[in-house]
């Protein structure tokens, strides 16, 4: 198992060794929906938030 950081709060996020790039995953500390950026090394982002289009 691999430990990253969250880069919302600075908390320490467990990931399986078999996640891979674009995975989406919650800090259970801050809540926040983080995306895997990249996997050598393992890299966390912040998810973009997607918006409701209403239907357009």
């Amino acid at each position: 198992m691999e430990q990253v950081i969250c880069p919302v709060c600075d908390a320490d996020i467990g990931l399986q060794n078999d996640t891979e790039k674009g995975e989406l995953l919650d800090c259970d500390d801050c809540g926040s929906e983080l995306e895997i950026t990249g996997v050598n090394p393992y890299a966390l982002a912040e998810a973009p938030q997607t918006e409701e289009d209403w239907g357009e």
